[in-house]
């Protein structure tokens, strides 16, 4: 319908009608119509971008980067913090409380990398299971890669001997093929359940007070144990700490990983556990059967008799029906 203004001339002129309002079913079918045809930008997703960090994580992943750097100087240096560590070993804290040393030696192995991870991978299986996502294994996977690159590096880069081999009183004991520097225990422990705490929806909070709980008292372990100096166990912290700060910048690789995976076992695997585990699996209880059919033979359909007690409407009949 179109609605004019009359105009109050002698002469109306015809050529330009003033329109207040089209409103038509051609009208808006047409737009409707340049809206579909207009090509629609889509990202591959090879190109997705990093999701960018927040301010608060910019400033706890530059402190604690710096922390980590200050450490390692100051074992090079030879500064307090190694004086520190001979005293601290020196002092023997497992001969002042021997009565903890049978249930701290066995609770450091929270912090090995092995049984650590069998157990994280095991409950992260279950969640990947429940969910149908490959994701909490991925981020268990890049998290752990993460650590042994940059842990392993740092390792061999110092050689540092531990307590128990050192040579020199007072020196830092770098150089001499040990790797002990920064504590492997220490930072598998923060990262390992730190990853936990990560991926909970949940119980966020509880996780990580648990995850922060195991990591710090893991690394206070290892230095009343005696197998490791009290700066292998900061540089730890610090070294686990900055693999769970950088995790995040990994997500949109571990998501373009996941779709993958599950697209490839959507249309490859499942298709063949199906094939050989479902309904042409044979002569299974509840499964169907598949006789063999000759080729003159034709297999038709029987029709099969109805009960008429099956039938919900047989009581408004007016003819009975007899079995």
């Amino acid at each position: 319908m179109v609605v004019t203004k009359m105009t109050s001339g002698p002469e109306l002129n015809p050529q330009h009608c003033n329109v207040e309002g089209v409103r038509s079913q051609r009208t808006e079918g047409t737009l409707l119509e340049r809206e579909l045809d207009k090509p629609v930008e889509e990202q591959p997703p090879s190109r997705e971008r990093w999701r960018p960090l927040s301010r608060t994580h910019k400033i706890l992943f530059g402190i604690t980067l710096v922390a980590y750097a200050t450490i390692i100087v100051a074992v090079f240096s030879t500064s307090r913090l190694v004086a520190l560590d001979w005293e601290v070993m020196k002092w023997k804290p497992y001969e002042h409380w021997p009565q903890f040393w049978d249930f701290l030696n066995y609770y450091v192995i929270a912090g090995q990398r092995g049984p650590a991870a069998i157990v994280v991978s095991a409950w992260l299986g279950w969640r990947s299971w429940r969910t149908k996502s490959w994701r909490p294994l991925l981020v268990l996977g890049v998290s752990l890669v993460l650590l042994n690159m940059s842990v392993g590096a740092v390792k061999i880069g110092t050689g540092r001997l531990g307590p128990h081999y050192a040579h020199i009183y007072g020196s830092n004991e770098i150089f001499l093929g040990g790797d002990i520097f920064p504590s492997g225990h220490t930072a598998n422990a923060v990262v390992t359940w730190g990853v936990v705490a990560y991926l909970a929806t949940r119980w966020r909070r509880t996780g990580a007070v648990l995850a922060c709980w195991t990591g710090l008292s893991v690394g206070a372990t290892t230095v009343y144990l005696g197998t490791h100096w009290v700066t292998d166990v900061v540089a730890g912290w610090c070294a686990g700490a900055l693999v769970l700060l950088i995790l995040p910048l990994f997500e949109p690789i571990i998501t373009s990983a996941d779709d993958r995976m599950c697209g490839y076992w959507a249309e490859t695997v499942g298709p063949r556990l199906r094939e050989r585990f479902g309904g042409r699996g044979g002569n299974r209880p509840g499964g169907k059967v598949n006789l063999p059919v000759r080729p003159d033979q034709k297999r038709t359909s029987v029709p099969m008799a109805r009960d008429h007690r099956d039938i919900p409407s047989r009581a408004n009949r007016s003819v009975p029906i007899v079995s």
